[in-house]
């Protein structure tokens, strides 16, 4: 998704809070994040929570591509 910083972020907080679509997140250093179900957007951050009970956050600002596939 090639968007706009404010068009990238509209779009990925509407879809962070339908739980029917899967999110694949690449970020500028190359990694790949795949998130569960139990995400949500708290200010300039992804909160991720896992299922052991970690919670990681991810800035938004690292993010260099989002996908999103229908479950």
């Amino acid at each position: 998704m090639n968007q706009t910083s404010s068009q990238f972020r509209k779009v990925l907080t509407r879809y962070i809070s339908f739980r029917g679509i899967d999110i694949v997140l690449h970020l500028k250093d190359g990694t790949v994040i795949e998130l569960d179900k139990n995400r949500k957007i708290e200010g300039n951050f992804i909160i991720r929570n896992h299922k052991d009970g970690k919670v990681e956050k991810i800035e938004i600002s690292k993010i260099k591509r989002a996908d999103f596939f229908a479950a």
